[in-house]
């Protein structure tokens, strides 16, 4: 059985209006996007990427925010960064994919699975993530939320995904470049110091964008 958990933190046994799950959902990461810089704290920079993080209002972790220049398009950017198999070309974090549920083209619950982290300090992990994406001004949107999903594999920790996502949209002087920002609070759960789960996060949104670069040099 699937059970919803809403961005409020409602529970709602079934299939809820997927629709209106799906709106409110953006609306909290348009929110996220409206953030004012003072409340961000840079935690890791390099020449082309950088991460950012507050206290979350979800969990008692933090919400990071990442943001970078990709060479390519927005629907090129972002169809390596949704559901589908593309992402296992890659991600080097994840290590399995299935979409479990589709809604419609842009809206599925998938279910994923990470490779441990920090010389496997945190262990591999895995989640089932409510995935949507939507236009967003010149761009897009792809955004999620995990969900309490009964079926359990023993082998996994199940991870939490608070609301996150990835807002593209093509730079104003150079369209065939976008500027990728994203909104990230992961709960991995288990007994894993904060200080712990905070460098593997940093860590691993830089790789991120490390690896999503070189799949799209290749296209």
């Amino acid at each position: 059985m699937l059970i919803l958990v809403s961005v409020t933190g409602k529970k709602m046994e079934g299939l809820p209006d997927v629709a209106a799950f799906a709106t409110e959902l953006k609306k909290t990461l348009i929110q996220y996007h409206s953030i004012e810089d003072d409340k961000w704290r840079v935690v890791k920079k390099t020449k082309d990427v950088t991460i950012w993080r507050k206290p979350s209002e979800e969990f008692n972790g933090h919400l990071f925010k990442a943001q970078g220049v990709i060479d390519d398009i927005v629907n090129s950017v972002i169809d390596n960064i949704r559901p589908g198999p593309c992402r296992l070309d890659w991600d080097s974090l994840m290590t399995s994919l299935d979409v479990l549920e589709h809604f419609e083209e842009n809206c599925c619950v998938m279910r994923y699975t990470t490779a441990g982290q920090l010389w496997n300090i945190i262990s591999p992990r895995e989640f089932v993530d409510f995935s949507y994406t939507v236009g967003y001004k010149e761009g897009l949107l792809s955004c999620g939320i995990s969900l309490d999903w009964s079926e359990k594999r023993p082998e996994f920790v199940r991870g939490y995904n608070h609301p996150c996502g990835w807002f593209c949209v093509p730079l104003k002087d150079t369209p065939n470049q976008s500027l990728l920002t994203g909104y990230i609070q992961t709960d991995l759960r288990g007994m894993i110091p904060q200080s712990a789960v905070d460098t593997a996060m940093a860590s691993t949104l830089i790789n991120f964008y490390g690896d999503l670069r070189k799949v799209l040099r290749k296209a």
